[in-house]
């Protein structure tokens, strides 16, 4: 069972500066490596507070120099705000620098905010995706390669700078769509999926819908796919620390739905406002859906968890809101010193009774 960050800088109000919020997110990564967790992930947005991480590439590219170990995420590039030769380009240059550590994940996008600002129809965004996906495993693994499509048109051309990892990084793919996802399998790429901040039966149907999947596209689940699960949780038997987690969690909710949904509303076109909605979960019942309490309580639900849902890889979510960073990076250091450890040992004792 492997074990990342996923690091979203956002930024909650003007109390917290663009430079904090970016600092915090490179110091998690540094205390993630310390603390034993296998990777870092990095989000995509723009123009707007929800996410202060426009280029997850040039993330991993910095991180990479302040690490040795844990291997670095994009989670995700937003594929159809690309342009392709740049990306591979790219691409290419991060695998290197970072010793070969990258991670690529890639997704299709949700938010028309984002769209409308760099010119592209949101309503073709799965099929240039699709046809990203056409293009990325010629440009990194042929030393000439080129492509005409629909979306995308690339004379002749090479990368100059290779990938370190062959035949090139791994691929990690989110999304909703099934036929996506199943592309995915069916292409030997890895899953990222997540639960929100659902509990049990949310996971039930999310791994229904995964064995769908794969054996429509001819595979098992658990033999033949790698997939990640994003997750929120907390441990500490402090009510209010954990309470304050969890207002940081519905934050990213509200204003991720805000901004799907154009619900979004902003005094000064940047920051968006934080507005309840109806369908706002309370924190009894974050409390009941999410690995959140004391150590013996979250490692239990974890395990609960991954008995439903059977992934090969978590990503716990830790930059969200405001947290206060001190407080998040004990968070960490406990999770490596005693959850991740307690997790490892009891899915190998299962394991090995199995």
């Amino acid at each position: 069972m492997e074990f990342g960050v996923f690091i979203l800088a956002q930024q909650r109000g003007y109390h917290q500066s663009s430079r904090q919020v970016i600092s915090n997110s490179i110091e998690q990564t540094v205390v993630a490596e310390q603390a034993g967790f296998d990777t870092a992930w990095y989000a995509e947005h723009h123009f707007n507070n929800y996410s202060l991480s426009p280029s997850p590439l040039m993330t991993v590219a910095h991180a990479a120099a302040k690490t040795q170990r844990i291997r670095l995420g994009t989670a995700v590039c937003i594929l159809p705000l690309y342009h392709p030769a740049r990306f591979l380009a790219e691409v290419g240059f991060v695998d290197t620098v970072s010793n070969g550590r990258l991670e690529l994940g890639v997704g299709s996008g949700y938010q028309e905010f984002e769209f409308e600002r760099f010119g592209v129809q949101i309503a073709e965004s799965g099929a240039i995706f699709n046809e990203f996906l056409d293009v990325i495993p010629k440009g990194l693994t042929q030393k000439i390669f080129e492509h005409q499509g629909q979306y995308l048109s690339i004379p002749p051309s090479s990368i100059a700078v290779r990938c370190l990892q062959d035949p090139m990084p791994p691929i990690w793919v989110t999304s909703g769509n099934p036929v996506t996802l199943g592309r995915g399998v069916r292409e030997h790429h890895n899953l990222f999926v997540t639960a929100l901040l659902n509990g049990n039966d949310a996971i039930a149907g999310l791994r229904g819908r995964l064995e769908k999947v794969a054996a429509d596209n001819g595979k098992d689940l658990d033999r033949d796919v790698k997939f990640g699960f994003l997750r929120c949780g907390y441990a500490s038997d402090n009510k209010s620390e954990i309470d304050a987690y969890l207002d940081c969690a519905r934050f990213q909710r509200r204003i991720s739905e805000s901004l799907k949904y154009r619900r979004a509303q902003s005094d000064d076109g940047y920051m968006v406002k934080e507005v309840p909605s109806e369908t706002d979960p309370t924190f009894d019942q974050l409390r009941k859906n999410l690995p959140v309490g004391s150590v013996n309580e979250v490692i239990d639900k974890m395990l609960e968890e991954i008995s439903i849902l059977r992934p090969k890889h978590i990503a716990l979510q830790t930059q969200l809101g405001d947290f206060d960073q001190k407080t998040m990076l004990r968070q960490i250091e406990l999770w490596g010193d005693k959850i991740i450890p307690a997790i490892r040992k009891e899915i190998g004792s299962a394991a090995a009774v199995a």
